[in-house]
Formats: C-alpha cells, structure tokens, sequence
C-alpha cells in the first residue's frame, strides 16, 4: 500500500480529475489545488511527498510557484505538466530544479512510471539521511571472540531476515543501538530506511507527535503537518530505544500499532498503515517493570517475541584488547595522531577494571589516552584515575562481609559517579536505582562528588 501524497496544481478540472483518478486507483494520496496560490497554501498544510505542477495558470504561473517551493520547501519534488507548446518552460523548470516533466494529455501508464521514479528518489534521498552518519564515530560491536557475543551475534543473523519484533536488552554503552542497526543491515530491508527515537528525550505530547506525526491545528504550535517517525519507517525499520521509558498513554497507542499495523496522527481522524519492523531496547528489566505496574504487560508480550541481551564488557574480557585496538586504530585516524600500540601494564590494568559504562567507557577512555599520548604508545599513566585506583583497592579475602560489602558500593559508586562526569541523574539511571536514594548513599558511604 502507498502512504504518499501527492498534490496537484492545475486550474484545468479535467486534468485534475484525470491524473486524481489514475493515482488514487494506485493507492496514493491526492490533493487538488487549482491555482498557484493555493497550491502553496496546499503545501504547508499537506506536507506532500510531491508535486505535479502546470506551468500556464492564471493569478500565479508554474515558473513563480516552482521558484516559491525551491526557496521554501528545497527537499519537495516538483514534475512540471506542460501542454503543447510549453516543452521550452518545461526544460528551463527542469534546469531550476524540477525532476521531470509530463506532457498533456498524459498517458496513464506513463504518468505512474514518472511519479513512481520520483517517489523512488525522494526515498533514497530519506534513507541517506537517516543512515549517512560518521564511520569515526561507531564503534564495531563485532569485534571480538567471546562465546557470549557469538551467540547473540547468530541469533541476530537469524531473525534478521524475518519481520518478528526484537527486544533488545543489555546494560548501558553495551552496543544496543547497534546491534539493532546490524539487524536491520543483515535484513531484506536494508535498503530502506532505519529510524531512530529514543523515547527518554522528549515529553509525552512531543513524543506521541514524533512517533505518529500531527495534523496541522493539532495542539499549539502544530502550524503544518507533519509525518512521524513511524511513516518515515513506511518499509524500513523502526528502532525504539529506552522502551523502559515510555509512559502509560503512548505505550498504549504503541501496542495498538503493533497489534493493527495502522495508527492516527495526532489530531487526526484518518487510520494509516505502514509496513514496518520494530526494534525495541532498554536497559531496564521489563519483567521487573511490569511486575512493579510501570509496563503494560500486554505490550510486553508483544515486544518479547524474540528477547536478544548484549553481555556487558565485564563478561567478555576477552574482547577488551581488540576493542581497544579498534578504537585506538579509529582515533588515531579522527585526530591525526601515530599511537602504535597499547602496552601491556595498561592492558593489564584494563582487564581488570569493572567497566561500568561497558564499550561506551572503553571508546571514551581509549580517545583520551590518545589525546593525552606525546609518544607511540598508550601507558598506564594515560588512563584515568579510577582504572588506576582499582587494582590498589581490590576486595581482600579475610574482610568482614558488611565491610566488604560497604567497601564495593563505595567503588562501584564512585566509579559510576566519575564515569557520568558526577551528574547524579545519569548516574542513579545507570544504577537503576532512585536519585534521592543515591543521594543518601553518597552522603552515608561519604563518597566525594568533586
């Protein structure tokens, strides 16, 4: 099924019945304008995927309206409809940026072929800008031999290929986000587009909007209509992250998505379907979250038809020395330095370092000890404190377990205190604990905050 507009400018009631028809029995969405003036009215309230134009009109002719949405509206396609006589305006519009043109009376067959290419390049115009991103920047989660990311790794290879829901869960900085991008990549869809909402960044008015777009007039604010991130997923693959997150009123219009394949815009009255596939990730365990009443458990059931958990970099060691040469290799490209190697006192030190940021840590820690390098390798001195600290303040056999105990949130605290740069909201998430609570525990265990 086809989720585009298309709008047509014509003030010829034939021709705009003609070419409304043809389109319509193909499943797209149809606008009329019949004139320059309100086909620009036209767009900023329908938002379209693209334009049909003609370019002799009465009030404002095509060449005026073009220029108009070149200089307003850059990313929209234009197909100029030029009558006999017209094919010089026709070529002179194409070299101002239309993309093509359809000469009347148009030919059905001929008129679906153009529309659909132009489609077809407005696409792979989205999809590059939702997957073009820097390659310095991400990390290759597939670095690495342990057993424990091979499984995950050949699970991921056997979905992929399926439409199924994935449940993503793993520790923060454990790669989740991109073990959901691979799905999508190994997937039949990889040609389409991945798009991205992480449900802990916006309030829940703006999420709803974000997810499923909004009429014009909706709320406050709303002055044209705007397409969500779920129809921008329309054959491609939606990534949900902090699923955990979501409140109540939008994990219910999720699960009616999910569960009918359509939704309605916000303000809308209209249901619209997508073909898409859903990828979900939390560090949270939902288990726990429905049990405490925070998750819908019908939408957990939903989400956890196949549940993938990313082990964190404490269980899999043995990845920590590729991984650091990675991003060593990685960064020594980015900021144009020649650190050969990392010596083995700092390997050491690594592998027995907690990493409570898991390969977010690591990433982070590896481009400062490049930044700080003067020489060909990284040393131990280039690590920050709390990695030096570990090995001199390691739990000793013959402590009295409440000291014990004491002993290891203190680190454990400090550590994650120090790895959020002692922003206490970030810290008590990656806790998973209450921010009041970590509060009181950084004054009872008199932990130093700066």
């Amino acid at each position: 099924m086809n989720n585009e507009t298309i709008l047509i400018i014509d003030d010829d009631p034939q021709i705009r019945m003609l070419l409304s028809d043809r389109l319509e029995m193909n499943d797209y969405i149809v606008a009329l304008a019949e004139n320059g003036v309100i086909g620009l009215d036209m767009i900023q309230k329908e938002n379209p995927d693209l334009v049909l134009l003609d370019l002799m009109m009465p009030e404002m002719d095509g060449m005026e309206v073009l220029n108009r949405i070149n200089r307003d509206h850059p990313d929209l396609t234009v197909i100029i409809l030029t009558a006999f006589g017209t094919i010089e305006k026709a070529i002179e519009a194409m070299k101002l940026g239309a993309y093509d043109f359809l000469p009347k009376p148009c030919k059905p067959d001929h008129i679906l072929l153009v529309v659909k290419k132009a489609l077809e390049r407005k696409g792979l115009r989205e999809q590059n800008q939702f997957l073009r991103e820097e390659i310095e920047s991400q990390y290759n989660m597939f670095i690495g031999e342990s057993s424990e990311m091979k499984k995950v790794m050949d699970m991921a290879h056997r979905v992929a290929l399926g439409k199924t829901t994935v449940l993503v869960g793993g520790e923060s900085g454990t790669g989740k986000q991109l073990l959901s991008r691979a799905i999508h990549t190994m997937s039949d869809r990889s040609d389409k587009p991945f798009v991205q909402v992480n449900c802990t960044t916006l309030s829940e008015q703006l999420l709803e909007s974000d997810l499923f777009g909004h009429e014009r007039g909706a709320f406050t604010g709303a002055h044209q209509m705007k397409k969500g991130r779920v129809e921008m997923a329309h054959r491609g693959t939606l990534f949900l992250d902090e699923i955990g997150d979501m409140t109540p009123s939008i994990q219910a219009k999720l699960l009616h998505f999910l569960e009918q394949n359509e939704f309605e815009r916000v303000g809308g009255m209209r249901p619209m379907k997508v073909d898409v596939r859903v990828i979900v990730a939390t560090n949270k365990n939902l288990t726990n979250e429905v049990k405490e009443g925070k998750f819908r458990q019908d939408l957990f059931f939903r989400l956890n038809v196949v549940n993938l958990v990313l082990p964190p970099l404490r269980m899999r060691t043995g990845d920590i020395k590729p991984l650091a040469f990675y991003f060593l290799d990685s960064f020594n490209r980015i900021l144009q330095k020649k650190v050969k190697t990392i010596n083995s006192d700092a390997l050491d030190m690594m592998k027995k370092y907690h990493w409570p940021g898991n390969i977010r840590e690591l990433e982070n820690t590896i481009e400062r000890a490049v930044v700080l390098s003067s020489g060909e390798e990284i040393t131990s001195d280039l690590l920050p404190l709390q990695l030096s600290n570990e090995s001199d303040e390691i739990l000793k056999v013959g402590l009295h377990m409440d000291e014990a105990i004491l002993k290891f949130k203190h680190q454990f605290i400090t550590r994650t205190l120090q790895f959020t740069n002692y922003n206490q909201t970030k810290a008590a998430k990656l806790l998973d604990i209450q921010r009041t609570y970590l509060n009181r525990l950084i004054r009872e265990l008199d932990i130093k905050t700066k």
